[in-house]
């Protein structure tokens, strides 16, 4: 079933007004009038809708609502250094269940501004792909030690690091009740020694991945899949 995302304030006791561009897919995708698709809050509800009358276009009638199942009751922060394989990294994160992402400059990141509004948009598009109940909102820090700082307000927070010993699932194996986890990996080459002391010192878990040398894109998904493995399954 085709899914889009509205804002709340759109939907108006048995109806949803959809945006232009939302009306020209459904337009484009040329559904029936008596064909479903799915509108979602960005809050965790799902609207079950049909297209209205022809004189009403952009009108969609809601047959039934629901909470959407793509949401998991674990709240996983991703934190992604600045590198060239964001768009990979965004989108599979969303698919895999992140709730948030957020872009950093690391000391090996590649020269350039973070532009989130593009990533936004990635992120917009897998969240439909994948069933998700809300839209993961990617946002930047100015700094690894922002970055790092915001992370540790998580129940756990794991830095993914090379030289690690500790591995993940004996991590993973002490947070039977945390609920709030964020995860930082690193660019091309890794973090550098001086941000793996600033990550300790901040209150972060050094983490390993395994014995095998991780891509920057495969790393955060990796160790998200892990997280999502252990808490849902």
């Amino acid at each position: 079933m085709h899914r889009f995302f509205t804002d709340p304030s759109n939907i108006h006791g048995d109806t949803i007004r959809l945006s232009e561009e939302d009306f020209a897919h459904i337009r484009v995708l040329r559904l029936r009038p008596d064909e479903l698709f799915t509108v979602c809050d960005g809050a965790g509800a799902d609207y079950i809708c049909r297209l209205c009358d022809r004189d009403q276009a952009g009108i969609a009638e809601i047959v039934e609502r629901q909470t959407s199942r793509g949401e998991s009751a674990i709240k996983c922060h991703v934190f992604l250094a600045f590198s060239k394989s964001l768009d990979f990294a965004v989108q599979k994160s969303v698919e895999l269940g992140a709730h948030s992402i957020t872009i950093f400059p690391s000391d090996r990141s590649p020269p350039g501004a973070i532009k989130t509004a593009r990533l936004q948009k990635i992120a917009l598009e897998a969240a439909k792909q994948s069933g998700r109940g809300i839209v993961p909102a990617v946002t930047a820090e100015a700094s690894f030690k922002h970055a790092a700082t915001k992370a540790v307000d998580c129940e756990a927070s794991l830095f993914c690091h090379e030289t690690e010993k500790t591995r993940l699932k004996h991590v993973l194996d002490g947070c039977e009740s945390v609920e709030t986890f964020s995860i930082m990996t690193g660019p091309e080459g890794g973090f550098t020694a001086v941000e793996a002391e600033l990550a300790l010192a901040a209150g972060m878990t050094a983490v390993s991945l395994g014995p095998r040398v991780l891509r920057c894109e495969t790393a955060p998904l990796a160790a998200l899949a892990a997280v999502m493995y252990h808490t849902e399954f």
